[in-house]
């Protein structure tokens, strides 16, 4: 019985998983565009059809867009170029590496980016078949590209896809975990005398969450996509720039926690077998160490949750985690002043140590989020207006301006 459960929770997780949904989406895009050709097309077997498909059909429907409006112009842009050199010269080598030269910068001029290949290929093919063919087959080419293209779109429009906030949010919370659980190990650490191997495996260990952010970042950007021309969502600049400022802050903290990690190992080398610091002093680390833990779990929360019940509980416990961690810093630097009068060659680490703290304090404040969060969203709204002047003509009415105001007003 529990074989089955488990089983069950399997294929559960498994219909959330972004590979499993984008294979089974593209696989009955990809045969439906096929079907599509054979009855359009005059083609026996369009295969081109369904292959264009599974290059248009993506995870987001932005990217479904772009990339079939890219490939189709990288098509057409081929087709067009063999058609002009067949009615000038043959097909022999030096033809050949003059019409793959051409196609390549043609794809560069028109911008088609990953299909710039796709411009020489489609000349390439057209080219090949005899003169009295060439007309056909270019058309026939065309044809089958745009119904591919045309089947990836519409399918994307009739089941769109999913929302990926989810998944870059799930992402984001076991980047949280690993930071907490460091922090822990940390605060276990300044409790008793530690061997230079082991503060140095901590070292290790906050170094590698740099991988860990970048492997996020790909999430966050995945669902930050997923959300533009997406119809099922209403406010989905706010909600990128909630992920993204909540990564921003994540990522600078990592490099905090990593700073302070080695100043932990300088200290284990200078100690030798000794504690690292006296039992006061290393209970209100640890004290400190434990609140900032709780206090990276409610940031988390507060960037990744969508009821706004649970984003309010989680923003009132940071500002109480982050309260007593002021109060247990405090304590810690009238402690570590007291103790420069016995290891004065230490005071170094000890003012690197406070002055990573009070970044991890500042970076979590509630302040600081609202202000980054009022700063991207101002940057966000004021681009279109950068690149296009006379839009700016708009803020002069006032509902745009109410706009703006409540826009702030959810930051």
């Amino acid at each position: 019985m529990p074989d089955v459960r488990e089983a069950i929770a399997g294929v559960l997780r498994g219909r959330n998983d972004p590979s499993v949904i984008q294979t089974v989406r593209s696989t009955a895009a990809a045969v439906l565009s096929y079907l599509a050709a054979l009855w359009l097309s005059s083609a026996q077997v369009p295969l081109l059809a369904p292959l264009t498909t599974l290059l248009v059909v993506q995870v987001t429907v932005y990217a479904t867009l772009t990339r079939g409006m890219r490939r189709i112009v990288a098509v057409v842009a081929g087709v067009l170029l063999a058609v002009g050199f067949s009615s000038l010269v043959g097909l022999s080598w030096w033809s050949l590496g003059v019409l793959i030269l051409a196609a390549l910068i043609l794809g560069h001029l028109v911008r088609v980016n990953e299909f710039v290949p796709e411009v020489a290929i489609s000349a390439m093919l057209v080219l090949g078949v005899s003169v009295t063919r060439v007309a056909e087959t270019a058309l026939d080419r065309v044809v089958e590209t745009l119904i591919g293209a045309v089947v990836g779109l519409l399918f994307n429009v009739l089941f769109v896809p999913p929302i990926w906030t989810r998944s870059a949010g799930e992402s984001i919370e076991d980047l949280a975990e690993r930071m907490r659980d460091l922090l822990w190990s940390l605060g276990e650490e300044v409790g008793r005398p530690t061997p230079v191997e082991e503060a140095a495996a901590l070292l290790e260990e906050a170094r590698r969450l740099d991988h860990d952010i970048v492997r996020v970042d790909a999430a966050v950007a995945q669902a930050e996509e997923s959300l533009k021309l997406n119809p099922r969502v209403r406010e989905g600049t706010l909600s990128r720039l909630v992920l993204r400022t909540g990564l921003d802050t994540l990522e600078i903290c990592a490099v905090v926690l990593r700073v302070i990690a080695r100043t932990l190992t300088e200290l284990a080398e200078e100690g030798a077998q000794e504690s690292l610091f006296p039992p006061e002093t290393t209970a209100a680390l640890q004290e400190l160490f434990a609140e900032l833990a709780a206090a990276i779990d409610a940031f988390t929360v507060l960037v990744t949750s969508d009821v706004t019940i649970d984003a309010d509980d989680a923003e009132v416990e940071l500002m109480d985690k982050l309260r007593d961690a002021h109060d247990a810093r405090d304590r810690i630097a009238q402690l570590l002043l007291a103790e420069q009068q016995r290891h004065p060659e230490q005071w170094q680490l000890h003012g690197t140590l406070l002055t990573q703290i009070d970044r991890l304090l500042d970076e979590l404040a509630a302040e600081k989020r609202s202000a980054r969060l009022t700063e991207e969203l101002d940057f966000q709204i004021s681009q279109p207006f950068a690149r296009h002047p006379q839009l700016a003509m708009l803020t002069r009415h006032a509902p745009f301006r109410r706009v703006l105001r409540r826009r702030r007003k959810e930051t």
